[in-house]
């Protein structure tokens, strides 16, 4: 395969600022509802805040990728005398929780750093320097990768399998 330089977009980070207001989760669901900036459901957000007020805990997740099962760890993490499980750090659009999930198709969410903008909304609306851009350019090897559609397909088809879901489509595609 051939090697290409990208452009590498990244959030990073700095948990320790996170005072747990939302605003990134805000913003993110109401640009990314339809049309945009109608509604305002952070179930939508590509951004979450896993939190915990009694441990005083907030740390900002993105969305990552899908993945078509749970995984095997469970490990617990102290940070700052914290205590976070391994799904706190996790991206991934997984069976075994609901986070990252459209929540009236169930289908997995990630975050595209709002295509078309200058810099993420997230990163633009966070009163306290919590996340910040960055880019860099990459030299990766040209890959052939699934589109929006394709990894909804294949979330769907993961949930109900994909006999139900063929069938489903032969059912839409008679109704003319």
């Amino acid at each position: 395969m051939a090697k290409i330089k990208k452009k590498i977009k990244s959030i990073r980070i700095d948990a320790d600022k996170c005072n747990g207001c939302r605003g990134c989760e805000i913003i993110c669901s109401a640009y990314h509802s339809n049309p945009r900036y109608s509604s305002n459901n952070p179930a939508r957000s590509r951004i979450q805040i896993i939190t915990n007020r009694l441990e005083n805990k907030w740390l900002p997740v993105f969305a990552g990728e899908y993945a078509p099962a749970e995984c095997m760890g469970r490990d617990k993490y102290v940070i700052d005398g914290k205590e976070y499980s391994e799904c706190d750090f996790c991206r991934a659009v997984c069976p075994s929780r609901d986070l990252f999930k459209e929540p009236d198709s169930g289908l997995p969410l990630k975050c595209d750093m709002c295509e078309g903008e200058e810099r993420p909304l997230c990163v633009q609306w966070c009163l306290n320097d919590v996340l910040i851009y960055e880019e860099r350019e990459e030299e990766v090897e040209e890959a052939v990768r699934m589109d929006d559609m394709e990894i909804g397909l294949t979330a769907i088809v993961d949930r109900f399998g994909l006999d139900k879901v063929m069938d489903a489509v032969a059912r839409m595609s008679r109704k003319d």
